[in-house]
């Protein structure tokens, strides 16, 4: 069955916005857990915008469902993912004048040293994952340097969805075709099919048909969302969605 990793980043983004106790990240993480999500995703950036040190300690701590931790493939961050040990560590481009991440990690650029950040990862017990872009090139590399997990970057697709509100557009459907080429090479290569970014309630049912795809990682459409309904909602109404979606997969199978 198709899992939801929830990213609580944006209910700290709230937070340090006032530099106040609240909202209180470990509680976000609670009430996404009695929403049905199987995972929470947290981005500890360089910069701290968001989450900080003390939350990714609370939360590995204290979470009972799988704890994902974003991260720029620095010293720091592999020194602080290795003392921690949460369940999976994803390596991320990261950009100080970006409101997101942007793009997936240039796996070719860097394999060397990405290998061995993945070494030590592994070596700390941790799944390590890489988003990319869904370039086969990329994914090729990803399992070279010894990846588990491929998160592909849906960002495009749910650009051309935006543009287009049409899941039959042209465009959408392009778009569509390339991330369901990546999670196929992905599969191929023997590792873990996961995607996000920018998934929202409107296009998330084409990706979650997808064959194969493991884990879908969402943040900021829950997060909102959760401003009108709450989040444990939020979360519930997204992971209904999900489940529908791969559920007319596995029929359309039969």
């Amino acid at each position: 069955m198709i899992e939801l990793g929830v990213n609580i980043d944006h209910v700290a983004t709230l937070r340090q916005a006032r530099r106040t106790w609240e909202p209180d990240p470990q509680w976000a993480a609670v009430e996404a857990h009695l929403g049905g999500a199987d995972g929470i995703t947290v981005h500890l950036r360089e910069d701290r915008r968001h989450i900080q040190d003390a939350d990714v300690r609370r939360l590995a701590e204290l979470t009972q469902v799988k704890l994902n931790l974003e991260m720029a493939a620095t010293d720091e961050m592999v020194g602080f993912a290795c003392e921690l040990r949460p369940h999976m560590a994803m390596l991320v481009p990261e950009g100080r004048q970006e409101v997101t991440t942007e793009g997936g990690l240039d796996v070719l650029a860097d394999e060397a040293r990405l290998a061995d950040v993945i070494a030590r990862l592994t070596d700390s017990g941790i799944v390590t994952s890489i988003f990319v872009d869904a370039d086969i090139a990329q994914i090729e590399a990803a399992a070279r340097v010894g990846a588990r997990v491929c998160e592909v970057h849906t960002g495009p697709y749910a650009h051309a969805f935006q543009v287009g509100r049409d899941a039959e557009a042209p465009a959408v459907l392009a778009e569509l075709a390339r991330v369901r080429a990546a999670g196929e090479a992905i599969r191929a290569a023997g590792l873990r099919f996961n995607a996000g970014h920018a998934l929202n309630y409107y296009n998330v049912g084409p990706i979650a048909r997808l064959a194969g795809v493991r884990e879908l990682h969402i943040g900021h459409a829950i997060v909102s969302r959760a401003v009108f309904v709450g989040l444990r909602e939020a979360v519930r109404e997204m992971k209904r969605l999900m489940c529908e979606a791969a559920l007319q997969r596995e029929e359309g199978a039969q």
